[in-house]
């Protein structure tokens, strides 16, 4: 694991509150002061294979999570936010390799203590079982991107996503935060980088979204791009139409 700076934490701007409240706040028990770390972009969190001993909290910034494949080849699982929790498993051992895409301040806890504290307080463990349950649901949406949607299907799916991530959390579902790169989404997506780049300067050109500074995404044509996620728009490829399917 790269070596996390825990100085920074507490001097971070925007950070958000625990939602374990009960658990970062137990200087006795279950969190105590080497419990937050501060993560540069491109540093790891964790590498596959490690033990997975703890379970972080994204207090401000965004993680990917991936696995390398047998051909080399990369497979970003998910991306993280602040309110996420990285690392809850039933493993001893972490299944994938999770990177810091932005400065990245997390919350470390004891994967042993967690447990105690959800025995100890049911609504910790409704928590932790909800934020399980938005993950394998992530999954199961990812599985359908990733088998059985045209880029400008997963595109516009993605896009979509992110601004329903943020109607959950009360904030305006547009802009939406895209701090990764390109290739990020193209290993999401399954698609290659320039195919995203391609699909994005469509978006743009058709006036569906307009990208702003600060790695912002306005999206100005919610219905076409709900169109486009479910499969009722024309779409162009090589110079002809076809229905995307």
């Amino acid at each position: 694991m790269s070596k996390m700076d825990f100085s920074a934490f507490d001097n971070a701007q925007s950070v958000r509150p625990s939602i374990l409240g009960d658990i970062a706040n137990d200087k006795r028990g279950y969190g105590d002061g080497s419990s937050k770390a501060t993560v540069q972009p491109k540093q790891m969190v964790f590498y596959e294979g490690d033990p997975a001993d703890y379970v972080y909290e994204v207090a401000s910034g965004t993680v990917k999570l991936y696995k390398l494949l047998s051909d080399g080849r990369r497979q970003i699982t998910g991306f993280f936010y602040p309110g996420d929790l990285i690392g809850v498993g039933l493993y001893d051992e972490h299944t994938h390799s999770a990177e810091a895409v932005t400065e990245v301040h997390l919350r470390k806890y004891s994967r042993t203590r967690l447990q105690e504290a959800m025995s100890q307080n049911p609504v910790i463990g409704r928590q932790i079982f909800g934020l399980a349950a938005d993950e394998l649901a992530a999954a199961q949406e990812q599985l359908l991107l990733l088998g059985r949607k045209s880029p400008v299907e997963k595109v516009a799916s993605f896009l979509l996503k992110l601004s329903e991530r943020n109607c959950d959390r009360g904030e305006a579902p547009t802009p939406i935060y895209l701090p990764m790169a390109r290739s990020d989404i193209a290993d999401y997506l399954g698609l290659t980088t320039e195919t995203v780049s391609r699909t994005f300067s469509r978006l743009r050109r058709e006036r569906a979204i307009r990208l702003l500074e600060n790695h912002l995404v306005e999206l100005l044509d919610m219905d076409r791009l709900e169109s486009y996620a479910d499969g009722e728009e024309f779409e162009v490829e090589s110079g002809y139409l076809r229905t995307a399917a």
